[in-house]
Formats: C-alpha cells, structure tokens, sequence
C-alpha cells in the first residue's frame, strides 16, 4: 500500500496478438520501350498534364454542318421567340451595315447574359448563322458540360479575357478569314454597377489582324430583365443600336479607342437623340459609359438619371 493507504493500481496484462499472413505483392516487370510506356527520368521534373478545356477546349465540332442545323432549329423556333416575349428588342441602325459584306466583328457593351442571345436573334441573316461568340474561357469554359452546351447552342469559342492568350486570339483571327463572323464584348465581362467598364483592345486587335470592318453596337435594358447574379426573368424592353463600322487604318490603339467613344455616342443616341448624340460627338463632350468617377451611392444616382432619359416614348394608341 501507498503512504496515503490506497492499493497502487494493477498492471495490465496484454494478450499476446497473433500475427496475420503476411500478403507479398510482387511487381511485374515492366517491359521495355517499343512494347511498354516509355520511363520519365527521375532528375526532370514532369509537366502538369494538359486540360481540355478553358481555352484548350477544341469547337470545330460545332461549327460542322450537323451542329449547324441543330443550332438553326434551336435559335428560331425556341430562343428567337423566347427572346422577343420577354425583351421585345427594338433595333435601330441597320441601315448603317446595310452595305456590309462578308465577315465583320461585332464589338457591343455586356451587361447581363442576356445579351448574347439577343444579339443573335437581331443580327442580320446574312451574318446571323455564320457568327462565333467569343466567351470568356473561364467561365463558359469550366467544366465538359458547359463548354459543350455553350458551344453547340451560341458557336461560343473560348477566350482568355485575364491575360493575353495567343492561341486563342489565333484560333478567333483564323476563323474571321474563314468567313465566320465574330461577336466579341470589349469590357471583358458584365458591368457589375450597371456602368460600363474601360475597353481592352483585343477587338480592335482582331479587325486588324483580319482586315475586317468592326462595327460598334449598344445595347440597353437588358440587365433590368436579366441582372448580374440573379436567374429570375423580369420581362421589359431592350433595345439594340447598329453603328457606322470603323476600317482598321493600321493602328490598334487608335482603332479601340474609336471604338470606345462610338460605342459611347450609340448610348447618347440612345438617352437622347441622333441629333444631340451626333453634336456632342462633334464637340468631343459624349457622356462616358462608364460613368462618374465618384462613389457607389453616386454612381447609382448618376444611372438612374441616365435611365430615365434612356426611357423609349410612350406608345399611343392608335
């Protein structure tokens, strides 16, 4: 006993574990190279293995005659009436393409993801079903599912819009010469405020690598029927303006930036009139896209001004 009169405790007894047969798994011998996989030498570091998707993801497939027909069926008898209930689109400026020909660059301003089916639902037939819509490749572009729904039901081609990515700046360029019209969204991406964002020059880069005229175009209204983050549909009106293509001159930037105040003077037309939007493009005092350089409560009230001058006149009965 311990001097405070407790029993010190009692040691426990193991039993005895019977060891289990012990399993060998021997290697086969691997073959050697002509029969077998070649080894990778241990002192160089291997590659990561090569994704097929994103800008990797390969879309001549939807550009083949089957898919062609198929993307036909769909846009006209379901997205084209879809599109006209909950959008009603009114379209201005076709009279300014008119004498177009062959394959031309379509650079409008993104503010939902509504846009792309509008755009290809008004665009003119003679462009409307040989037209790749360049969508950003890490997002369209993510998973097998998506790249194929995408690819088959808008012609989308993937698009690195974070960094310059040149195969797929390539692969847009290759098919402009191949007589596919393109629709590219110069912002990079959905306004996230309802404002505009600043243009990169990757349209203006393809119409001169291509040669082809690059016509600027302006959509409105879209993202109060389809807003950034939300699913839900809130059928309105939108409307869509064709403007005057530019001729690439052989300079890039000056070409993106053209194509920035054209894009801007469609949207003065749209807020106000041709006109008014054709006098201040004159003077150089076109009103900015992308709005005041202030903060986020002045932003919002600066976009509601601007969306009640952009409201179309009432419609009387007749």
């Amino acid at each position: 006993m311990s001097a405070d009169g407790e029993a010190p405790p009692r040691p426990r007894r193991r039993l005895p574990v019977t060891p289990g047969p012990v399993r060998i798994r021997l290697r086969r011998p691997r073959a050697p190279f002509p029969l077998g996989s070649p080894r990778w030498p241990t002192t160089v570091p291997r590659p990561a293995a090569s994704r097929r998707l994103e800008t990797n993801y390969d879309t001549a497939w939807a550009r083949r005659y089957p898919a062609r027909v198929a993307r036909l069926l769909v846009n006209e008898l379901v997205t084209g009436p879809v599109i006209r209930t909950v959008a009603d689109p009114r379209v201005t400026g076709l009279d300014r393409i008119a004498h177009l020909d062959g394959p031309v660059v379509f650079a409008a301003n993104h503010a939902s993801h509504l846009d792309t089916p509008l755009l290809l639902s008004v665009i003119p037939d003679r462009w409307r079903h040989r037209t790749v819509v360049a969508a950003a490749a890490d997002y369209f572009f993510d998973t097998r599912l998506k790249s194929a729904f995408f690819a088959l039901w808008l012609a989308a081609i993937p698009i690195e819009r974070r960094r310059v990515n040149r195969d797929s700046a390539n692969r847009a360029s290759a098919l402009l010469s191949e007589g596919w019209s393109l629709l590219i969204y110069p912002e990079g991406g959905r306004t996230p405020d309802g404002w505009g964002r600043p243009h990169s020059a990757g349209a203006a880069w393809l119409a001169e690598r291509s040669g082809r005229p690059l016509v600027p175009v302006y959509v409105e209204g879209t993202r109060r029927i389809l807003a950034r983050g939300s699913w839900r549909l809130r059928p309105g009106s939108a409307a869509v303006t064709f403007g005057r293509p530019l001729v690439p001159q052989g300079d890039i930037r000056r070409l993106a930036a053209d194509l920035e105040r054209a894009v801007d003077a469609l949207g003065d037309e749209q807020g106000s009139d041709w006109w008014t939007a054709r006098r201040r493009a004159a003077a150089g005092s076109t009103p900015s896209l992308t709005g005041p350089a202030a903060g986020a409560w002045r932003r919002s009230w600066a976009l509601g001004d601007r969306r009640r001058r952009s409201q179309p006149p009432p419609r009387w009965p007749r």
